[in-house]
């Protein structure tokens, strides 16, 4: 009767398949995604829902973004209208489901600055006057 036997190969432990660093190398970086909106104008069609949260809808070329936040947020918006004649105001938050026009943001956080006007420029004058003599 002849002899079967059976053959295995023993990789040394610090030995590594090709085949499995290159599944390893394709994985993509891990990354968070923030999006920030920024307005400086004050949002129309605003909405009350549960527990005094307001929600209005934002056009980001063409694209609505909904944001809902809590009564404290909501009264940066009114204290910066109120108490500024131009402000900006940026809306940061992640991107969360999409809708039928954009998507709602989640976890949204208000930052509103005061937009202080430039001055005019009168060097700019002064060195047209130069030029022309």
């Amino acid at each position: 009767m002849p002899l079967k036997l059976k053959l295995q190969t023993i990789k040394p432990s610090w030995y590594k398949d090709t085949r499995e660093a290159k599944d390893k190398e394709a994985m993509p970086t891990a990354a968070k995604m923030e999006i920030t909106l920024k307005i400086n104008e004050f949002p129309a069609d605003i909405k009350t829902v549960e527990n005094g949260w307001k929600e209005f809808e934002l056009d980001c070329d063409g694209r609505m973004v909904s944001v809902k936040v809590k009564p404290k947020m909501y009264k940066k918006l009114e204290q910066a209208r109120d108490t500024y004649p131009m402000w900006v105001a940026a809306i940061s938050g992640k991107m969360g489901e999409a809708t039928a026009k954009g998507f709602i943001l989640d976890q949204p956080a208000i930052q509103v600055f005061e937009k202080k006007p430039k001055a005019p420029k009168e060097p700019a004058q002064e060195t047209a006057g130069a030029i022309a003599n």
